[in-house]
């Protein structure tokens, strides 16, 4: 018997039609399924209810069901305990969820003897210290961490250092520090380096800059990268979409590679370039 968290969009039918199913698989099968309370009275089945002290806790696989959105919210929970995630994609074609609904619960299955490969992917973790010497942080995301100016129509001053050594001056909406995973979300937007997901790096990447050097940076992974806001206008830290933090004149954000690692079940099938194809609308010639 294995133990399968299951995360789902709550607010998107087909998820929760497709959730359902899978954990009346799953039970059906011999196996113990948890969901958060949310989730459980969605898919209306009480009795696989967990605690959220007690959802992590000794779980053999997560299967998020949705979008590259609810992959994020599984690993923020999952990547710590060294759980691997499989993602079910449901309604918009997403760079993070591999597998379709109409192969969900084979896949889940195989998952499950060991019969799919586990890509390793890094993580970046971003800290804060205080012009008054306070320290905050150590929030770790899949995708990115973003510094970003607070004030609508005005651009914002982050000063970069990369392992010791000033390097710019940036004005603009702000910078991103992404991982390879992450290099295909808000990173593609600001025009930024697409990575394979499986390699090694950081990426850093301005927003809107105001400043005729607009290039991402595609660095080491073991690169410490401060970014200093300067001046009165004050920033906003998000890490994967979720906003921790503001700073003000010389506070520092410090992104670095996290110890943490995620942990993604695949099909082995090489899918990133077929959804990079799918995205950008490639023919083959």
């Amino acid at each position: 018997m294995s133990v399968v968290a299951m995360m789902l969009h709550p607010d998107r039918v087909e998820a929760v039609e497709l959730a359902t199913q899978i954990a009346s698989y799953l039970n059906d099968s011999g196996h113990a399924v948890r969901l958060l309370e949310k989730e459980a009275a969605v898919i209306d089945r009480s009795e696989f209810q967990s605690a959220e002290e007690e959802f992590t806790k000794g779980a053999d696989l997560a299967v998020s069901v949705g979008g590259d959105g609810t992959m994020l919210r599984t690993f923020e929970l999952f990547a710590a305990h060294d759980v691997p995630v499989l993602g079910v994609n449901v309604g918009h074609l997403g760079y993070l969820t591999e597998f379709e609904a109409d192969d969900a619960q084979n896949a889940i299955g195989l998952a499950l003897a060991g019969d799919l490969p586990v890509e390793e992917r890094l993580m970046v973790e971003a800290r804060i210290e205080r012009s008054d010497g306070g320290t905050e942080g150590g929030w770790i995301g899949l995708n990115e961490a973003v510094l970003e100016k607070k004030a609508q129509g005005h651009t914002v001053r982050l000063e970069v250092t990369i392992d010791g050594s000033p390097f710019a001056t940036y004005a603009g909406d702000g910078l991103i520090v992404s991982t390879p995973t992450g290099s295909t979300a808000y990173n593609l937007s600001a025009r930024g380096s697409i990575v394979a997901p499986t390699h090694w790096s950081l990426q850093l990447t301005p927003v809107a800059p105001h400043m005729l050097f607009d290039r991402s940076l595609v660095l080491r992974p073991d690169t410490e990268i401060r970014i200093s806001v300067v001046g009165e206008r004050e920033a906003n830290l998000s890490v994967d979409g979720r906003s921790v933090a503001a700073l003000s004149d010389s506070d520092v954000m410090i992104a670095t590679c996290s110890d943490t690692i995620a942990r993604v079940v695949t099909s082995g099938s090489g899918s990133f370039q077929q959804v990079l194809k799918q995205k950008f609308g490639l023919k083959d010639r």
